[in-house]
């Protein structure tokens, strides 16, 4: 015989709801924006997943199962394609964000913060004979550019704060990596090497100063002209180029010590040209490829000038995380 036990759900004891938060993850939205250019059609596309959590005044829905104050996720994924339609900021993933989460604050005045989170993954336009194609791309790889933001509400109006980067982006070099005079005790079976192939998936996130305000009117609507001071005033497209630029220059032309070294590299050269961002963090995964031992038939495959045939492995791998702060 199987015996249950029921539990009460008003038996809390000692218990209390310490925090709550809900909302939709994995909206998925492609977006066209048509156009024209120099007389001919021209689109715009871009692709995200979208993540949108609310808290608020919301805690009876779980201690008492009041539904009253629950907006529905499904409602929620609904604000989010109605403003992929209608948002003035639907290309500008940062901003788009902002006004999703500014958009539920607004719009719900038992709310009182919204996360929104947007994966942006990478369409590029398809070149014809050397010039871009106006409407037909193709997707670059798995990397993905992402956006967390999240959105308060305050006595008068919102403030917002934003983090961004990548994920995913993937990078190989075969020479100018090195990796020497580490700590050595009976625990270390790695050799030393003065060339070696370095490779990593790089996940990058940068930290605007903040936080930034929006305006809401009296009847809870956004005002679209202060995100649009926000958008400009932290030039969230330009920091995304260029960090993205200053990872893979950095990465292929440093001669590196150790992937430790060439990440703060990095991370000093963001925070150096961008006085909007406060903190740059990195995480750098070792991607491994070990020469194949090929002594058993005469052939040196090992030694760093002669090693040119390698396995991938992909565990267990090095991790190198790091965070590089404004002094």
């Amino acid at each position: 015989m199987t015996s249950t036990t029921t539990i009460s759900s008003t038996n809390s004891g000692s218990a209390h709801l310490a925090g709550a938060r809900y909302g939709k993850d994995k909206v998925r939205v492609l977006r066209v924006v048509r156009g024209e250019k120099d007389g001919r059609r021209w689109h715009d596309v871009v692709e995200y997943n979208v993540c949108a959590l609310v808290e608020g005044e919301i805690a009876t829905s779980f201690t008492q199962a009041d539904n009253s104050v629950v907006v529905a996720t499904d409602s929620i994924k609904n604000m989010v394609y109605y403003l992929a339609k209608t948002s003035p900021f639907i290309l500008q993933p940062e901003t788009f964000a902002l006004h999703v989460g500014s958009f539920l604050l607004g719009r719900y005045a038992h709310l009182s913060k919204a996360f929104v989170d947007v994966e942006v993954l990478r369409w590029e336009r398809i070149a014809i004979d050397g010039e871009a194609h106006g409407h037909a791309f193709w997707r670059d790889g798995e990397e993905k550019r992402v956006v967390k933001t999240e959105i308060v509400k305050k006595e008068k109006g919102l403030e917002g704060s934003v983090k961004a980067g990548l994920v995913d982006l993937l990078v190989l070099k075969s020479t100018g990596s090195a990796f020497e005079n580490f700590v050595r005790d009976e625990f270390t079976t790695l050799i030393e090497v003065n060339d070696r192939i370095f490779s990593t998936a790089v996940d990058l996130e940068y930290t605007f100063a903040g936080p930034v305000s929006i305006s809401l009117t009296p009847d809870g609507k956004v005002v679209e002209e202060s995100l649009t001071k926000v958008k400009d005033a932290l030039a969230f497209d330009t920091v995304a180029k260029r960090a993205r630029e200053i990872t893979l220059c950095t990465f292929a032309e440093d001669e590196s010590a150790s992937v430790q070294a060439t990440l703060y590299k990095m991370g000093v050269t963001i925070v150096g040209e961008f006085k909007q961002v406060e903190e740059v963090r990195y995480a750098l995964p070792n991607k491994h490829y070990v020469p194949v031992d090929m002594k058993y038939i005469n052939i040196d495959n090992s030694s760093p000038a002669n090693a040119e045939v390698f396995v991938p492995l992909a565990a267990p791998s090095g991790l190198i995380r790091g965070v590089v702060g404004r002094k």
